[in-house]
């Protein structure tokens, strides 16, 4: 019996010019049910394609929302616990995108990266909103399927078969690879 075959990665990233986003993933935003992953099994997935693009050298991006003119945040407001770490840059944001006010656009150009892979929770909100103002700045986007949910099936399914092929590129986990060298 022979081992299954592990899918050849179809995107040769480079890592210099690439980063990994990961929106909102917060113990309490990955407590809620979701489709069509569990919470859990995005963080999972999350955390292992994390571990890759570090090995890589690439840039990790973890954003997280607070609530504006709220001193003290709700509890599980923080990144899931063993997410971050040291390198990563952590984004807080205010609005559904980790754009608007935030100054990621100019801390990614300061890194000279030009290529963004997502993935986070909820697809068709934080994840959709923050990689439709990228593409208005002119970044390359990839979105990694399995390593994003929402609220139901459908809205994942509206995200990643209509709207996220008109923006860049939808992949699984495993067809994520780094140019050699890289």
């Amino acid at each position: 019996m022979t081992p299954p075959q592990t899918p050849e990665p179809r995107l040769a990233l480079d890592p210099a010019r690439t980063a990994l986003v990961l929106v909102d993933l917060m113990d309490r935003i990955v407590a809620l049910p979701l489709e069509p992953y569990k919470g859990t099994e995005v963080l999972s997935a999350a955390q292992e394609l994390a571990a890759a693009f570090r090995s890589a050298g690439a840039l990790v991006v973890l954003i997280r929302v607070e609530r504006p003119a709220i001193t003290e945040q709700p509890s599980g407001s923080g990144l899931a616990a063993g997410l971050a770490e040291d390198g990563d840059l952590e984004i807080v944001k205010r609005t559904i995108g980790g754009f608007q006010g935030t100054g990621l656009d100019e801390r990614l150009r300061q890194r000279g990266v030009d290529t963004l892979v997502f993935g986070g929770i909820a697809t068709n909100l934080g994840v959709e909103s923050t990689a439709r103002a990228a593409g208005d700045l002119g970044y390359d986007l990839v979105f990694v399927e399995d390593t994003m949910s929402a609220f139901t099936a459908a809205e994942h399914q509206a995200s990643v078969k209509l709207d996220f092929p008109r923006l860049g590129s939808v992949v699984t986990a495993a067809e994520v690879g780094f140019t050699p060298g890289g």
